[in-house]
């Protein structure tokens, strides 16, 4: 019996508190997912929580254990490994936590946004607390660790529009001034608004010119950057100008022959360039924005229940406190509906790869 009463003397601290954080470890679990479910992305937060827990719970089971005079050597121990866990991960783990944070403080981009990071180009499908998944023009999906995107130049595409270009180089013996021309016109038949024309260097045998205008959908700029380009070619062969090396005018022996290509059925073109493949490509990307962009609509909700709150507590007319109860209870259930329809997306979205 007394065998019996120390064993249980010396594991029941240890015992306890296994017990102890495990149940801690759950409940903030269950709770976290209450607080966060719905909401826009709480996960690095979450993370962060969870993983001191189970970091502290860790540390506090190896002290309890009955070591007896070996505790002061383990305690020892477990301070050097830490040590020299947190100096070799310092910029590894921990500092890509620490990148995680200051992006998401920094709110550079969010799911659904493009973003170029050496010459990687692709649509931000999410946001984690040690790296960021991009969706590639390829479809494939990229873990970019955050440490990339905090220590290098991050170009992120702006949602209201975007600039896109195409160049050409054209001879000496062109206008310059029926090129400009020919050039506006084909960004504005791409679909282009503010186009402009850069001349952008003057080469032995060619000037180089550059076409930009303004896309406002950027969700497709994958697409609008090869209708440009379609649209500049279609443009300069109707101003019956050439897109040809002038190398290759000087040393060729045609005679009055003209590289303009014949016109195509207009029909067949116009089906041609109806295809966009960014839906394809970004599946998962245009997904995540759209849950995005769900989670931002049930926190105004959210917000304006809050006010209809605030204000059933200042009125004092009954039949003015009924209709708002209404209204309340009308919006709660939208928001119930919302936040279930969300959960099952993320989900979803979760199980994609």
């Amino acid at each position: 019996m007394e065998i019996l009463n120390s064993i249980f003397d010396s594991w029941y601290p240890p015992v306890l508190t296994f017990i102890m954080f495990y149940l801690l470890y759950h409940g903030s679990r269950i709770l976290l997912n209450r607080q966060t479910k719905g909401k826009i992305d709480k996960g690095i937060i979450k993370s962060i929580i969870l993983f001191s827990i189970v970091l502290i719970g860790l540390i506090s089971f190896i002290l309890s254990l009955p070591l007896g005079d070996q505790k002061d050597d383990i305690t020892s121990l477990i301070g050097i490994v830490l040590s020299a866990v947190l100096g070799l991960s310092a910029t590894t783990f921990i500092g890509n936590a620490l990148a995680g944070i200051a992006l998401k403080l920094r709110a550079s981009y969010r799911p659904g946004d493009f973003i170029t990071v050496n010459d990687i180009f692709g649509r931000v499908t999410e946001l984690g607390l040690f790296h960021t998944e991009i969706q590639t023009v390829d479809r494939d999906l990229t873990s970019l660790p955050n440490m990339t995107l905090a220590s290098n130049a991050l170009r992120v595409t702006r949602s209201s529009g975007t600039f896109i270009s195409t160049e050409c180089s054209l001879g000496y013996d062109v206008n310059r001034l029926k090129v400009e021309e020919a050039l506006l016109e084909a960004a504005k038949k791409a679909g282009l608004k503010e186009g402009f024309v850069h001349i952008i260097s003057l080469r032995d045998f060619s000037i180089v010119y550059r076409i930009h205008g303004l896309l406002e959908n950027v969700n497709s700029i994958l697409s609008a950057k090869s209708r440009l380009t379609a649209s500049v070619i279609d443009a300069l062969h109707e101003a019956d100008i050439e897109i040809v090396s002038p190398n290759f005018m000087n040393q060729r022996q045609v005679g009055d022959t003209v590289f303009i290509a014949e016109k195509y059925n207009t029909n067949k073109r116009e089906v041609l360039e109806e295809n966009t493949p960014e839906a394809l490509i970004f599946d998962k990307a245009e997904e995540a924005e759209g849950l995005e962009k769900k989670k931002e609509k049930l926190e105004e909700l959210e917000v304006k229940i809050e006010k209809d709150r605030e204000i059933l507590k200042k009125s004092s007319d009954a039949a003015e406190k009924s209709t708002i109860k209404e209204k309340i209870k009308r919006k709660e259930e939208i928001a119930k509906k919302m936040t279930d329809t969300i959960d099952i997306e993320v989900d979803e979205l979760d199980k994609t790869t």
